[in-house]
This record gives structure tokens, C-alpha cells and sequence, in this order.
């Protein structure tokens, strides 16, 4: 029987930190045991492929592309081969996959190559316990639903006035959209020691990462940052989130 998987959304302004978190979160329910996950890489500036340490060769911006413009082989439809299409472009690792969207070019059809992205994202969801789906800065593609409707969506954010800004307004697009509030939640990251008290309202972040010179230095070795040291803070501190949003996707499939 088919696992259905807990999806979780990351969102957040850019430079908050919100592929290294994707990617620590990967790792971290890997080690939990819950494989295999599912990387999605949403955002048109792609690069959790670096941060999980693998290679992609294409995105699906450009395969969807290609549905429009390749000659499709005999006994195919345009469907069937934007499926199969999107089967290969999936890069397979150890206790995880993962997909990159990038960006389309040119001027195909953006319905119906979304329609069609909606429909595999389905298909892939069979295989896994767990959807971490890196986003980018806006609400594109949940507002698309090209990745359906998470199970929870979680704002990166930096402890500043700009970054509770922020929160703010992506919690209030994503509620416009449908998103139940209690499915919302926060998480400050580079959190440093003697940082202004935390407020942002109704709630208390779930997760606090501190600022961690072990993710600074991956950064400028241009090493996989989700291979930082298993002790370092910020991997411990992700490590922990995982723990409870495994906790919290246990509750909500019980109900």
C-alpha cells in the first residue's frame, strides 16, 4: 500500500538560509530512518543540488519545454512523454531523490505544462514518506498548486524587523490561499547569541537554528553544506525540528 508522504514547504525572503535548511532537513529524516525523501527544488535559481552534494543534469523547465518543441516518439502523447520525461529527470541518491523545476523558457503553454507537472508531482508522492520542497521567495507555485497544498509551510526568517515583515506577509498570502493558520509556522535561522527577544505574535517559532560557522565554512569551500559535522549546532538544531515535524505528521495521520 502506497505511503501517502508529509509535504513540507520552505519559504522565506532570499538569503535567509532556506535551501541549507531544506537540505539539512533531508538529511536529518534520512538518518530518522524515513526514506526515502523527496527533494524538490523550487526555486528558478536552482542549487540544493549543490547543497546535497549531487549533480543535476536538467530541470523540468527545460524538459517541459522540450514537450512543445522535440518531436514526440511514435505511440506517444505529449503526456505520456512529459511523464516519462519527468521519471528520468529525477536524480537518485542515497535515502533521497531529487527534482529541480528551474525555469521555463520560451513561450510554451505555462497551463499546461503546470497541469501537467501537478499530475507527475502526484505520481512521484506514492514513493515517499517525506516532500521537502524548497521555494522560492514568493508563493508562485503553491498559489499554482504546482506542488499541491502542503502539509505544513514553514517561513525562514532572520530575527530582524525586515525579516518579521516577512513572516507576516507570506503567512497572510499563504491563508488567502487556503492554507489553514495552524499549518504555518515559523523557523528563525543565524540566530546569534545576544539577538533581540523574539515576537512575532500568536506564536513561537518551531525551530530556532543558531548561527553555525560550520555552515559559513561549507559555504566557501563550495562543500555539500548538508555534510557539515553531525555535532555542529545547526545540524543538531535541524536535526531536533525533524524530530517533531515527524511527531506532528504522526498526530495528523492518526486523526
Amino acid at each position: 500500500m502506497p505511503v501517502h508522504p508529509f509535504t513540507i514547504a520552505i519559504s522565506g525572503k532570499g538569503g535567509t538560509g532556506k535551501t541549507t535548511l531544506s537540505s539539512l532537513l533531508v538529511r536529518s529524516f534520512i538518518e530518522l530512518g524515513e526514506t526515502p525523501v523527496l527533494a524538490v527544488d523550487a526555486d528558478p535559481n536552482a542549487n540544493l543540488h549543490e547543497a546535497l552534494g549531487v549533480t543535476v543534469n536538467e530541470t523540468l523547465g527545460s524538459m517541459r519545454e522540450e514537450a512543445f518543441t522535440r518531436h514526440i516518439p511514435p505511440g506517444m502523447n505529449r503526456h505520456d512523454y512529459v511523464r516519462f520525461r519527468f521519471r528520468q529527470s529525477l536524480v537518485e541518491a542515497e535515502g533521497f531523490d531529487l527534482v529541480a523545476m528551474g525555469r521555463p523558457e520560451g513561450s510554451g503553454c505555462y497551463c499546461f505544462a503546470n497541469d501537467l507537472l501537478s499530475e507527475c508531482m502526484v505520481q512521484l508522492e506514492r514513493d515517499y514518506h517525506f516532500i521537502i520542497i524548497d521555494s522560492e521567495a514568493g508563493m508562485e507555485h503553491i498559489s499554482r498548486g504546482t506542488i499541491g497544498t502542503p502539509d505544513m509551510l514553514l517561513i525562514v526568517s532572520d530575527p530582524g524587523a525586515r525579516g518579521l515583515r516577512t513572516i507576516a506577509r507570506i503567512r497572510g498570502i499563504a491563508i488567502q490561499l487556503g492554507l489553514p493558520k495552524e499549518k504555518i509556522h515559523v523557523i528563525f535561522n543565524q540566530y546569534k547569541t545576544g539577538s533581540a527577544p523574539i515576537d512575532i505574535g500568536e506564536e513561537s517559532p518551531l525551530a530556532i537554528i543558531p548561527d553555525d560557522p560550520a555552515v559559513e565554512k561549507a559555504d566557501l569551500a563550495a562543500t555539500p553544506v548538508s555534510l557539515i559535522p553531525a555535532d555542529s549546532p545547526a545540524r543538531e538544531a535541524v536535526r531536533a525540528l525533524a524530530e517533531k515535524i515527524r511527531e506532528i505528521a504522526r498526530v495528523r495521520k492518526a486523526e
